[in-house]
């Protein structure tokens, strides 16, 4: 087990996300809703 965490991780620095992905996570973005209220934070999705 020793021998699997000894090795560096290959370091890849052109990993580019795809156009869906950022796409997606701007739409979860605006659809987010954080409502605070009495020291309480709600999250809602308003889709």
């Amino acid at each position: 087990m020793a021998k699997l965490y000894s090795n560096p991780s290959p370091k890849n620095d052109k990993l580019l996300p795809k156009d869906e992905t950022i796409s997606y996570l701007l739409n979860y973005s605006k659809a987010l809703s954080v409502i605070s209220y009495n020291k309480l934070k709600f999250e809602a999705l308003l889709n």
